[in-house]
């Protein structure tokens, strides 16, 4: 989606407090004892709330309001009864329609006590995607931003998981361009004023960087067992520091 006109803005940004909304709920109510499943039914009380529904489960028939993957789980984590407990890494992946606009933005948070490897791999999706809006300017080439994900992922030590990727959004939960959180030559295409896109680096601790599909047909995780974290938010770019919309 391109953002040309301030009702296409407004009607974004609405969409945008809705995710953080949502996040900011689940992340202070995943604490232990508490289950995805629960954590589910929540996201999905507050957005009946504000009007909204699950992009994902319109469009897709997910069969959740919000995913939540934990563990070596990495994205598209169907909530599950199984209480979380202390040291559990926890992504909450929140993708509601609003009035016709998708905004998607996830977090990574562990369940206290927190272990010093967690710390350090959550930290390290949440820089990626700092170093990467260093260079998300209209003019700038889409592959930029890969180029900073990628090189700050190295920097720190851990895996990055390049079959994930980030996407254009707006109108629907995928759009174009494809936004890889690697460097990749050809996309030299320049970012462009108003285009509206999910920047969301996805890290392991492993050392496979390889992602499988589980039986349930949507979660992806780990080959190897190393734990996730994966941190998005959905920008619009300008000519200087992008807008974030589900800040």
């Amino acid at each position: 989606m391109t953002i040309n006109n301030e009702r296409d803005l407004e009607c974004m940004k609405r969409a945008g407090q809705v995710v953080a909304h949502t996040l900011r709920m689940l992340q202070s109510a995943a604490q232990p004892g508490v289950t995805p499943a629960e954590l589910d039914r929540m996201a999905g009380e507050l957005f009946a709330r504000h009007g909204a529904f699950s992009a994902p489960r319109a469009e897709y028939g997910a069969p959740v309001n919000v995913f939540i993957s934990v563990n070596d789980d990495i994205v598209h984590g169907l909530p599950t009864h199984r209480p979380l407990a202390a040291g559990d890494v926890v992504c909450l992946d929140v993708t509601p329609n609003v009035g016709g606009y998708v905004a998607d933005a996830a977090l990574t948070v562990a369940v206290p006590p927190v272990s010093p490897v967690a710390s350090r791999l959550i930290a390290c999706a949440e820089a990626a995607f700092a170093q990467a809006m260093k260079v998300a300017r209209a003019g700038r080439p889409l592959n930029g931003i890969g180029r900073a994900i990628e090189t700050e992922v190295r920097r720190r030590g851990f895996t990055l998981l390049r079959e994930l990727q980030g996407h254009g959004v707006g109108r629907a939960i995928h759009e174009k361009p494809d936004v890889p959180n690697f460097y990749h030559p050809a996309l030299k295409k320049p970012l462009h004023e108003g285009l509206v896109i999910a920047v969301e680096p996805m890290v392991s601790s492993g050392r496979s960087g390889r992602v499988r599909t589980l039986r349930d047909g949507w979660t992806l995780s780990t080959t190897d067992g190393g734990m996730a974290a994966h941190f998005e938010h959905t920008v619009m770019i300008t000519r200087g520091a992008p807008l974030i919309l589900t800040a």
